[in-house]
């Protein structure tokens, strides 16, 4: 049994074929997946898509490269948070690689964010990308630790890794580990404590091997788990096993 821990399944290109992904997510065996928030005119949409199946799930929140997009507050996080569907706050963070300074509304957003899981209680989920100096600072100035979170779609070193997991977060792997030039992600895969791993498909996005530069989309969240066994010399279903605990673990508002 696996869970896509990250997708964006409301995105167009998915949406318009939700049944059949669906079907195919329970033929591999894809018991759950994890609807991630990129900005609030989005949001509605997202809840109209969750809302009818039990085991899709939504998140809150707003993408660091959403640039001019309306800037959600604390309290509007935490009420939005309250519904049942909704199990954690972002995607938030920082992402350096697509713009440039002057970034302080980005820090300042990543700030909020992290102010409302605090004060909500719900996991904050982490995009962080050319930045992670910057995203572990702000994390301890704000007492990320205290609720925890996971780093999503994680690329940074295993120095990186262990500190954000000193934080009480988790890591979390995409198809990226399954591309063949992924050699320094995959060395991370073989070190990671499996009781703080997640996998993800961050679809539409990232197809893992071998449907690389195919529509990705939740179903195709067990390639993940194939890679990261064989790279770790263990099977697939413990890889299942460990990471869809701690999703449970983690996102501990979905009844399982």
């Amino acid at each position: 049994m696996y869970v896509d821990s990250h997708c964006h399944l409301n995105f167009p290109e998915l949406a318009a074929n939700l049944p059949e992904i669906l079907q195919r997510m329970a033929q591999n065996q894809v018991s759950h997946a994890l609807v991630v928030s990129v900005c609030m005119p989005d949001w509605p949409g997202l809840m109209a898509l969750v809302e009818p199946h039990d085991h899709l799930y939504a998140s809150v929140g707003v993408h660091p490269d959403y640039q001019d997009t309306p800037e959600p507050t604390v309290a509007q996080l935490v009420e939005l948070g309250q519904s049942d569907k909704v199990v954690a706050l972002g995607e938030t963070g920082l992402d350096y690689f697509r713009l440039e300074e002057p970034l302080e509304w980005q820090r300042e957003r990543f700030r909020t964010h992290i102010r409302a899981s605090r004060e909500s209680g719900l996991p904050i989920i982490i995009h962080t990308r050319s930045a992670s100096e910057d995203t572990l600072r702000i994390m301890k100035e704000e007492g990320a630790d205290k609720v925890g979170g996971v780093m999503h779609c994680f690329t940074e070193s295993w120095e990186v890794a262990r500190a954000a997991m000193d934080l009480n977060f988790y890591i979390s792997l995409s198809g990226i580990v399954t591309f063949k030039k992924a050699e320094d992600l995959q060395q991370l895969a073989r070190k990671m404590p499996l009781d703080r791993l997640l996998i993800e498909t961050d679809s539409p996005y990232l197809a893992p091997v071998p449907h690389r530069g195919k529509l990705n989309d939740p179903s195709k969240v067990m390639h993940v788990a194939e890679k990261i066994a064989d790279l770790r010399g263990i099977t697939a279903a413990e890889v299942g096993q460990a990471t869809t605990d701690n999703f449970f673990k983690l996102f501990n508002k979905i009844k399982r």
